[in-house]
């Protein structure tokens, strides 16, 4: 396991650091919307990483996610791929959020800044109940942590926005039908190493259209099936 020793207990500057993320990784990597950067100093960061790696919460990388010591096989998202979902996502305050993957609870917290309530799908119960503390210390009160397999899709609602935090071999339609017109779908999609973040936008009632953002790569999230699957 990644032990990071580099900063003594209590010495490290953390608004330093995070001012750093946002300047030297995430502004230069075309995070321009100045929104989505003043949320990075609102919602902190190293409150959602396990207290082991809390030292290197604003470093470029995926931060493995452990509980009590145990790796749990999940991490975070680099900050960077974050904040780019996000800004590309453009949540508005009226819109309702479905994310699958919620980790630590970061993601969640950053998306419920912005939308009216997000529902966030975690496959491992330890994360689960990591992301439902986490939330609740942050005093994030329009997002909750359900503690499923978010590849099946469950109930008849729709939601405006649907955020992937993680990699799929591609969308499942019954995913992209959980869209109300005019949503918009973010994940990212294909086989390592070179991976596309998507955005899709459910145009009418059985239209929709994709559009690449950029390339990229992160760690594919459980339970979504490996077969071709829908066809723009």
């Amino acid at each position: 396991m990644l032990i990071f020793q580099g900063y003594p207990e209590g010495t490290m500057d953390f608004e330093r650091a995070r001012y750093n993320m946002v300047e030297q990784q995430i502004r230069p990597w075309d995070v321009l919307d100045q929104e989505v950067l003043d949320l990075l100093f609102v919602v902190r960061r190293e409150d959602f990483v396990p207290p082991v790696y809390r030292a290197i919460a604003f470093t470029d990388m995926e931060i493995p996610l452990v509980l009590d010591g145990a790796r749990t096989g999940e991490c975070m998202l680099s900050p960077k791929l974050e904040a780019r979902l996000l800004q590309n996502l453009a949540v508005r305050r009226h819109e309702h959020v479905l994310e699958i993957g919620a980790g630590s609870g970061y993601m969640a917290a950053l998306l419920a800044h912005r939308a009216r309530h997000v529902v966030s799908c975690e496959i491992h119960p330890g994360l689960a109940a990591f992301a439902r503390a986490n939330l609740e210390r942050a005093g994030i009160r329009n997002a909750l942590v359900e503690q499923r397999d978010g590849a099946q899709p469950v109930g008849a609602g729709s939601f405006e926005v649907i955020l992937l935090s993680g990699s799929v071999p591609f969308v499942p339609e019954a995913l992209l039908r959980r869209l109300s017109v005019g949503g918009r779908l973010a994940a990212i999609v294909g086989e390592a190493p070179a991976m596309q973040a998507q955005l899709v936008t459910r145009t009418g009632p059985d239209s929709f259209t994709a559009e690449n953002l950029f390339e990229t790569a992160a760690p594919r999230l459980h339970g979504f099936p490996e077969k071709d699957g829908f066809r723009f």
